[in-house]
């Protein structure tokens, strides 16, 4: 992988020279030169001949510059952390010492590069093919396809070479989040940094391309979430085998290899293994409660670890973080999902370079203390409404996060509403607890943000018979409110009057998601002439007890893929025009208990792939059988149904017959 290690060295000097401005004046010409002198390693196949085991010992020169880049860089990060902990007169002294050292790897580099054979050996299939025969257990019959995909990785620009490893690194079950996988890419530094582009819109770019390329693929069940699909999950399995950069495991009583850079422990027992001291990534999934020796072994870790960029440790149940996290100097994203933390050590403060921050869980409330403001470089703040009063409060002046694009569940009143109105940058928002007292603050801040792409207002719960419910909960005047122009996702939790008339122009709305609207009219009636829209779930967000044809026209949504139902009164969907929802891949109903009948027309969606029916009237799915059921037609042509009747126990399938 040294072209690789080539490149990300490239990138991690360059981000050096944007964001590490200060310290560095006194070099800058040494770091240049050091550029240049990595440009003029150009292109060649050191990574992959190292994969395929053509590299003999550490007389090979690609195997030489690997090495040598990775001391390279972990004396460049080890710097940052010491420069930043000095006196001017020592951190003087460091920069000398450091712009020798420069000067010494420039030197170092081209003498290896001399030594470089001036054309390099063309690659053998039978190279290929031995390489999957050792390192990917599979059948004669698998092997073809195998060594196809080989072909296509060794083909891949290195950017995305980097984003499959990761892709496949990032993974705890058998999917994750695009999202997610975007921040994390960038965080980690797989994504080339370049001034007045942001990285986030890069990452997503290399994740397009690996979609069209179908090495990873998103998921038809679980929406804006992918998986790496057969044969390439077994291909970059086998590739981080041999190289030993990317490391996935689910044992974590594995000893993690020295080159080891990015690495990922699934389904693990209680314990955190003992990492490398050059560690840049560790992902963690748990399956069980960690007891406070593991919090101990995060402790130690923490200590140990002091290049790493990513932490994400998911459903540890952790009741807190240890101080050690503050001295992560180059820590850029940390997730502590699915825990118990209520508050944050204020060592976290420290986290200069901290890009993502994800304390989003099972709902247990916490406020943030002002120490959050500290973080200059947060990009990205992800937080749950905690299921008693739905809100996490922010520190006043969190406008001050001139870099934030992703803001969730936080409430917007005494005063974060107006603050909200200057954070032209953010993307994402995510707003919990709208009451009259701010809302139109809110919405007029809200109508400022235009960059913003996705938006979820949950209005504030009314306190009934003990519990907090939205039946009752209506929107304040959210007839004044008008979306930013380039809003593609759209949450709506709580009573609505009417269906807004700004809905029905939202040219760009893709997503849209309403919950416990209660409204009399059908809201398809408007829903359905929105071009772009492609998932749309209602949830008690319409109380009539009849749909007729008028809702589903011929030509009505023509892009949705995905619908979603859960009317608790609907009785009867009478009619699909024929012609409409030309592209549904997937009709879910839940908690329709009152349904008897399906819709005729509906098997003229031909495009219709699966069809679920969750807590539904016995009586529907008896008369949709494949048994004898009299309406089977109208379903037969779709190949997957899985229900579950509203007095079954065990959920079922039918398949074609």
């Amino acid at each position: 992988m040294a072209a690789s290690f080539v490149t990300l060295f490239q990138w991690r000097l360059n981000s050096m020279l944007l964001h590490e401005n200060e310290i560095l004046l006194g070099v800058k010409d040494q770091i240049k030169s050091l550029i240049s002198q990595l440009d003029a390693a150009g292109s060649f196949t050191g990574d992959v001949g190292m994969i395929l085991g053509r590299e003999s010992g550490h007389g090979s020169w690609a195997s030489e510059l690997r090495g040598m880049l990775r001391q390279a860089e972990d004396f460049v990060d080890d710097f940052v952390i010491r420069a930043y902990g000095q006196t001017e007169k020592d951190r003087k002294d460091s920069i000398a010492e450091f712009g020798k050292e420069l000067q010494n790897f420039n030197s170092r580099i081209s003498e290896i590069l001399n030594r470089r054979p001036p054309v390099e050996a063309p690659l053998m299939l039978e190279e290929i093919q031995r390489f999957v025969r050792s390192n990917i257990p599979s059948s004669e019959d698998k092997e073809t396809d195998l060594v196809t995909c080989m072909l296509n990785y060794i083909n891949l620009p290195y950017d995305l070479k980097l984003s499959l490893l990761f892709c496949r690194a990032f993974l705890r079950r058998h999917y994750q989040s695009i999202d997610g996988l975007v921040r994390g890419l960038v965080a980690a530094g797989l994504v080339q940094e370049k001034p007045g582009e942001l990285m986030e819109d890069k990452a997503q770019e290399n994740i397009d391309k690996l979609i069209s390329l179908g090495m990873i693929e998103e998921l038809e069940f679980i929406r804006d979430h992918f998986r790496v699909p057969s044969p390439y999950c077994e291909l970059s399995l086998g590739v981080m085998k041999a190289e030993d950069f990317f490391m996935s495991t689910a044992n974590s009583d594995i000893m993690v290899p020295p080159t080891a850079r990015h690495v990922s422990i699934y389904y693990a027992a209680n314990t955190i293994p003992n990492t490398n001291s050059f560690l840049h990534s560790l992902f963690f999934f748990s399956e069980m409660d960690f007891s406070k020796a593991c919090s101990d072994c995060l402790r130690n870790v923490l200590h140990n670890s002091k290049l790493l960029r990513v932490l994400d440790l998911k459903n540890t149940l952790f009741e807190s973080l240890p101080d050690e996290v503050g001295k992560l100097v180059h820590l850029r994203y940390l997730g502590v999902r699915e825990s118990y933390i209520t508050k944050l050590p204020e060592s976290i403060s420290n986290l200069r370079n901290l890009q993502t921050l994800d304390i989003s869980g099972p709902g247990v409330g916490f406020e943030l203390s002002n120490g959050v403001l500290n973080l200059a470089q947060l990009r990205h703040l992800k937080m749950s409404a905690p299921a008693i009063d739905g809100e996490v409060r922010v520190p006043q002046g969190i406008s001050r996060l001139g870099n934030l694009q992703t803001l969730e569940s936080i409430y917007a009143g005494s005063g974060i509403a107006k603050e909200l109105g200057v954070m032209t940058q953010l993307r994402s928002l995510k707003v919990s607890c709208v009451s009259d007292d701010h809302a139109d603050e809110l919405y007029f801040s809200v109508m400022k943000l235009s960059m913003l792409r996705k938006l979820s207002l949950t209005v504030e719960r009314g306190r009934e018979r003990g519990s907090y419910k939205y039946e009752n909960s209506f929107f304040p005047c959210l007839e004044s409110f008008s979306p930013p122009p380039l809003l593609q996702t759209l949450e709506l939790v709580g009573r609505l009057i009417e269906v807004p008339l700004w809905l029905g122009s939202m040219e760009n709305l893709t997503k849209l998601r309403m919950c416990y609207s209660h409204l009399s009219e059908n809201p398809t009636t408007i829903l359905q002439f929105l071009p772009n829209l492609k998932y749309l779930q209602m949830y008690k967000a319409y109380k009539g007890r009849r749909m007729d044809k008028e809702f589903f026209r011929g030509g009505g949504f023509p892009k949705l893929e995905y619908l979603h139902i859960s009317f608790d009164n609907l009785v009867e969907w009478t009619e699909i025009e024929e012609g409409a929802l030309p592209c549904l891949k997937r009709l879910f109903f839940e908690h329709c208990m009152e349904l008897m009948l399906l819709p005729e027309g509906l098997q003229h969606v031909t495009t219709l792939r699966i069809l679920d029916m969750w807590n539904v009237h016995e009586d529907l799915i008896r008369r949709l059988s494949p048994n004898g059921g009299p309406e089977n037609y109208k379903i037969k042509h779709i190949p997957l149904v899985k229900y579950l009747g509203h007095i079954s126990s065990v959920p079922s399938i039918w398949t074609p017959q």
